[in-house]
């Protein structure tokens, strides 16, 4: 599938802003043999702008960018075509729980994809007795270890409740368990949590997801949202697998991945501080069209 992606971003202060730092992390990965990004640009609409593109650690593109100078507003937009060839559910049977301990044991490599850095708490992620005797039945012995992570995200899915409104950014992924209700964030550090309560090395995946409109309604630009799901790995001979627990589902080419990191702050796609007084208001918009759709309405 080939997607053009269009994330805009838009900050306006009641007085000017006398300085900022932001880091934007929105551009989409290049995958070998799954995802590859053909075309891609970071757009800022102000001169009082210095800007830095780099790698982080775990391989995410990020753009810096320092605000010298006094203003009002700011403006963020990123273009990009990307092709999905496949996507990440699991292709190889997996070792099961006592045999992925023992890999892990053995396991030396520290580079930016090694399972070791998922295996602890993280900000967002810190471990909670709830929820770990929560996911305590679905370590099955002699199960796969990837059908222990369908299973339990399946689970997840079918208890919580997708509510727009339910939660904040920094809402505990505990309080949104024990309520049962909350938005893509929180089904994936809850599921991360879980999962790692169990052993299993698990982390968080940052992207775009296409998303279709009701039947005989059409698409709307800038409705879309960036998503939010889990990567669990699953020992040497499966790998990593990600699965999406708001939809219930192995990620597939509908999921378009920007970046993979230990919880949310490792990979929010915007973050810094700006020095300012008074009000501000913000608006995001995504728009996720497969190429095919926008040939055919042109």
């Amino acid at each position: 599938m080939l997607y053009d992606i269009k994330l805009v971003i838009d900050y306006a202060f009641e007085t000017p802003a006398a300085g900022a730092r932001q880091m934007l992390r929105a551009m989409p990965l290049n995958i070998n043999g799954r995802q590859r990004l053909i075309a891609g640009r970071v757009s800022i609409d102000t001169d009082a702008v210095t800007r830095i593109d780099r790698t982080d650690f775990f391989g995410n593109q990020v753009t810096e960018m320092a605000f010298t100078e006094a203003h009002q507003e700011i403006a963020i937009s990123l273009g990009s075509r990307v092709e999905v060839t496949s996507g990440a559910a699991p292709m190889n049977p997996s070792c099961d729980l006592s045999g992925l301990c023992l890999e892990l044991n053995q396991h030396r490599d520290l580079g930016p994809r090694s399972p070791l850095h998922f295996l602890a708490p993280a900000r967002y992620t810190p471990a909670d007795p709830g929820i770990g005797a929560w996911a305590e039945p679905f370590a099955v012995a002699g199960l796969a270890v990837s059908g222990i992570v369908a299973n339990l995200g399946l689970a997840l899915h079918n208890e919580m409740r997708f509510d727009a409104g339910a939660t904040t950014v920094d809402t505990p992924a505990a309080e949104a368990f024990a309520a049962r209700h909350g938005v893509c964030q929180d089904f994936t550090h809850i599921m991360i949590i879980a999962l790692r309560r169990l052993g299993i090395p698990a982390g968080y995946v940052s992207g775009y997801l296409r998303t279709l409109p009701p039947p005989g309604q059409p698409r709307l630009e800038g409705a879309d949202a960036m998503h939010a799901w889990v990567s669990a790995w699953c020992g040497p001979e499966t790998g990593w697998v990600e699965y999406d627990p708001t939809n219930a589902t192995f990620a597939g080419t509908d999921h378009i991945v920007v970046g993979y990191g230990r919880d949310y702050a490792d990979v929010a796609p915007v973050r810094g501080a700006i020095r300012t007084a008074g009000s501000q208001t913000s608006n995001q918009s995504v728009d996720v069209a497969p190429v095919e759709a926008r040939l055919a309405l042109a």
